[in-house]
């Protein structure tokens, strides 16, 4: 008997990186849950994120869509009303999608505004909500980040004796030093040290419970639950047992040269000369963070075995597809940099497993797949379980389903060739730097599995080979090398001609355009347009009424007034 998908488990993490689960290689981060999870599915190596920001890669993720496509360019700036995202797809379909977690989404108060809907309707509520119903919306940085309106964490931190005007930041996100003196975990010299909440009342352990408070009170109508952990996200700090897990020596080998810093293309250079950045290249300070970091996730894949153990004792496990991925990496000192600014692997290579229960997925089941993977591609997929028409002039992704029940590590002949990231760093202290106008500030990336070619206005592009610079340390961007002029040239012309591609006819799908002949140009109001006279008219009439008569009644009945209009002038 074959299975069928009846529910959608949609995980994703903060600021991941897909090197650091012990599925992806990690030598001595052991993620034991995940690993069993990629067991049962399939784990795509060379998955990429939209933006290496979190804000406009997540509203690529819930829309389908690429960031110039959907406009949220940079954190906090809004999804604008409007925009499909996942729930508007699967909401007609019966499937009821649900946020508990982390969205970084900005509502569009003012197109709401305009357009005369209260935020405060479900309508309104969806469209602030990346489409989802918020079950739990929990952004972190209570109370202060004014993108957060339900700080329900920091009151569950005050129900359990953890007081205080922010318990989000005193207790989950504070240390005690030697003296017993609160330090913030803002400050990455204490990310090595625990945190003061116990680890049952942190905030992975929390959300996931949420979750599953969810999930026990869904009901039989299926569900998309988008269950989103703000860690391993800074502040870096765990707390105990998972704070004293790790050392330094466990962590990887720092990832960046010299030669980096050597001439490096003026944008590098300026991403170099950000604060975060400045700081991680210091000694010491990747030693202090990595515990911390490296604890967060193992916290994180301790929390996914307490969720999976959960579902499967509800029989949940065969029916609900599970999809684990972050919204992005981060640089943690590799390439002299901190946070999450450039085109780097370990940025915008994102972790992806995918468990299908359908038994249409078997031969798949514990493999890998090497197909160049977007984040877009996560929605056309969910639309594509529940048996909805692809709509290919609104997303820009395609269905995984196909790798997911093909044969392991076959890709279909059409896949994608080349993968796109973008990124708008006008709300960088780069670009103020740079004296670039914020029009201007823009990268774009596109990778084709061995090259990497990001352009950038105004200034010379960058090229990186990764069969043989892996570590992506040579940036040939200004090499005269023929082989290297010709692969500029070539990724040069295939991002252009994704860019040309149109993106904002959504209203009207390709199918409509295809399967429908061109309309005669006659309106209600009798206007024609190219008819020289009567005869000429009543010529197109023998093409255009069996064509249309039966389909289009406004024709029909306009052809036939003016021709009987015609037939009365030629007998007087």
């Amino acid at each position: 008997m074959q299975k069928r998908v009846k529910n959608i488990l949609f995980i994703m993490c903060d600021q991941l990186r897909a090197d650091h689960l012990s599925c992806f290689g990690h030598p001595t981060l052991k993620t034991p849950n995940l690993d069993a999870l990629a067991a049962r599915g399939v784990i795509f190596d060379r998955a990429y994120v939209q933006s290496p920001v979190c804000g406009p890669s997540r509203m690529s993720y819930y829309t389908g869509r690429y960031v110039h496509s959907h406009g949220a360019s940079w954190n906090f700036v809004p999804l604008k009303a409007g925009e499909m995202t996942i729930g508007d797809h699967l909401r007609p379909l019966g499937v009821r999608s649900v946020l508990v977690g982390k969205t970084h989404m900005r509502a569009d108060l003012s197109g709401m505004s305009r357009l005369g809907i209260d935020p405060q309707s479900q309508v309104g509520v969806r469209i602030s909500e990346c489409g989802f119903d918020p079950y739990e919306r929990d952004d972190g940085i209570h109370p202060y980040s004014g993108h957060d309106p339900d700080p329900t964490y920091s009151n569950y931190l005050r129900s359990q004796g953890f007081g205080g005007d922010n318990p989000w930041e005193s207790w989950a996100n504070s240390t005690e030093d030697d003296d017993g003196h609160l330090r913030s975990g803002w400050f990455l010299k204490y990310s090595n040290r625990p945190a003061r909440v116990p680890d049952e009342h942190s905030e992975t352990p929390y959300i996931t419970r949420r979750a599953m408070d969810f999930i026990r009170e869904a009901g039989e109508q299926p569900w998309c639950l988008h269950l989103s952990y703000i860690k391993p996200h800074w502040p870096y700090i765990v707390p105990e047992p998972y704070a004293s897990m790790y050392k330094p020596e466990d962590a990887l080998p720092v990832v960046r040269s010299e030669a980096e810093r050597e001439n490096p293309h003026p944008v590098y250079a300026a991403m170099m000369n950000h604060r975060v950045s400045r700081t991680f290249s210091k000694d010491g300070v990747r030693e202090a963070v990595m515990p911390g970091y490296m604890g967060l996730i193992k916290q994180i894949d301790d929390q996914m075995g307490v969720l999976f153990r959960f579902m499967e004792e509800r029989g949940l496990m065969d029916n609900t597809m599970v999809v684990f991925t972050a919204d992005h990496g981060d640089y943690l000192g590799d390439h002299w940099m901190g946070e999450k600014d450039l085109f780097h692997e370990p940025i915008i290579r994102a972790p992806l497993i995918v468990y299908d229960p359908d038994s249409r997925a078997d031969a798949t089941r514990g493999t890998r797949c090497d197909a160049l993977v977007e984040a877009v591609d996560l929605a056309p997929t969910f639309l594509d379980v529940y048996g909805g028409s692809s709509v290919p002039h609104i997303m820009d992704g395609r269905s995984l389903r196909p790798l997911l029940f093909g044969n392991p590590g076959a890709v279909p002949a059409d896949w994608r060739k080349t993968v796109v990231c973008e990124y708008d760093y006008a709300f960088q202290d780069s670009r103020i730097a740079l004296g670039t106008k914020p029009r201007d500030a823009w990268l774009r990336m596109i990778f084709d599995g061995r090259w990497k070619y990001v352009l950038a206005e105004n200034y010379r592009p960058m090229l990186f080979d990764l069969q043989s610079d892996p570590n992506e340390f040579n940036d040939l961007g200004a090499s005269n090398a023929p082989e290297h002029v010709d692969a500029r040239a070539r990724l040069r012309e295939a991002l252009f001609k994704w860019a040309r591609q149109p993106r904002q006819r959504v209203t009207i799908s390709d199918e409509t355009l295809e399967t429908t002949e061109v309309q005669p140009r006659i309106t209600e109001g009798g206007i024609l347009i190219g008819y020289w006279d009567e005869d000429d008219l009543a010529e197109a009439r023998k093409t255009f009424k069996p064509r249309f008569a039966s389909r289009n009644p406004l024709v029909k009945s306009t052809l036939d007034r003016l021709t009987a209009k015609q037939g009365d002038e030629h007998d007087a």
